[in-house]
Formats: C-alpha cells, sequence, structure tokens
C-alpha cells in the first residue's frame, strides 16, 4: 500500500476527513486517537504491510509517522 493510501485509511480510522493526516501530527493532538483506533490501525498495517504490532509497539509511538514507520510505510512510497 502506498503512503498516500496509507494515510487516507489512517484518517477513516481516526475519523477526520480524507487526507488531513501528512505524518507529523503528533497522536496525543488526535482527538480520535484511543483503543478503538489502535485496533483499527493494527489491522490496518496488517492488511497494508503484513505487520504483525502489538498495543505495546503502537504505544511507543509519538507521531503518525512513528505510526508509518512501524507499519513499514515508507515515505518513498
Amino acid at each position: 500500500m502506498q503512503r498516500d493510501e496509507f494515510l487516507k485509511e489512517l484518517d477513516e480510522v481516526v475519523e477526520l476527513p480524507s487526507g488531513t493526516l501528512q505524518g507529523s501530527e503528533k497522536l496525543e493532538d488526535l482527538e480520535n486517537w484511543n483503543s478503538m483506533a489502535m485496533l483499527g490501525y493494527i489491522a490496518l498495517a496488517d492488511t497494508a504491510s503484513g505487520a504483525k504490532l502489538s498495543p505495546r509497539q503502537i504505544r511507543e509511538c509519538d507521531t503518525v509517522e512513528d505510526l508509518l514507520q512501524l507499519a513499514k510505510i515508507g515515505a518513498g512510497q
């Protein structure tokens, strides 16, 4: 999955308009970043790249870019 497509899907997970997330956003600033969004992200990462992630790994992330890197969605994609 391409980076832009992943970000659009992540927008949907956190209930934002398509095209909102760019990567630099802090997760703590996202109103709808919660346990349900985390589960949605885990499913999205699995679908996008086959990444098998744990909640503990995700809790270590501070930004949307950290989530992209964890899911192995590269900047060049």
